[in-house]
């Protein structure tokens, strides 16, 4: 599904709300967990049995445990513990698992690193639509996030949600009373800002991060937009330079 046509007039895209992803649309967050992943497997090999997959194994136990614990960087934080005990059989030595959790720790304390364009993007953007933040995850932590990346102001709703589903986004368009038809969701993920959206008869526009965690992929024969840069966005709109 492609973007609604531009009025008659020539005038701006015709939608009422336009919804934002904000991890790896707005602001870089896989680049930590990818980094804390590659350490895993450092750390977690030398005491695996030969022919072990530590890093396929550690993903199985994130795909077990993403029902109980959700996302982020705590759920993961669990899984890694539990993975490199059940990868090496309960032998993992204590220090090792001291360091997953420091890891961890870390990540949490990153300050937020806007991608390109954005805060120019958003300004623009919201100068003619009125705009929501729709991410999910850990709710201190997204939270956190969002109020010290310093786009707050650009947003009308910001929402944490626990999954990114049609039953979700269904949810919240009835709370922002919006069509589906008439909103638009900008996000990095098919899988969660895409796919859904269009299922309820709404519009999406795809903007690939260079990573992309592998319980995101999907398999799919949608078509859609897709943009190289969040900077191409108002062009698309039919907003004026």
């Amino acid at each position: 599904m492609t973007p609604p046509p531009h009025r008659p007039d020539g005038g701006l895209a015709a939608y009422d709300v336009i919804g934002f992803d904000a991890d790896d649309t707005l602001w870089q967050s896989e680049d930590g967990f990818r980094a804390n992943e590659l350490r895993f497997v450092e750390l977690v090999a030398p005491h695996a049995p030969d022919g072990v997959d530590v890093k396929a194994a550690l993903t199985a136990v994130e795909r077990k445990n993403l029902h109980t614990f959700g996302y982020g960087v705590k759920a993961f934080a669990i899984s890694m513990v539990e993975g490199a005990i059940t990868i090496t059989g309960g032998k993992i030595p204590t220090d090792v698992i001291a360091e997953l959790v420091e890891m961890a720790r870390t990540q949490l304390e990153e300050p937020v690193r806007l991608l390109p364009h954005v805060p120019e993007v958003l300004a623009r953007v919201g100068a003619h639509y009125r705009l929501v933040l729709i991410t999910k995850g850990d709710l201190v932590h997204q939270t956190h996030k969002i109020t010290t990346s310093g786009l707050e102001h650009h947003f009308d709703e910001l929402e944490v949600v626990l999954e990114k589903d049609p039953e979700t986004y269904a949810r919240l368009l009835a709370r922002f009373d919006v069509e589906p038809d008439r909103f638009l969701m900008v996000g990095n993920s098919v899988r969660s800002d895409i796919l859904p959206v269009m299922a309820l008869g709404g519009h999406a526009v795809h903007v690939p991060y260079h990573l992309l965690w592998d319980l995101e992929h999907v398999d799919h024969d949608e078509k859609f937009t897709e943009l190289a840069s969040l900077a191409d966005l108002p062009a698309l709109l039919g907003i004026p330079d």
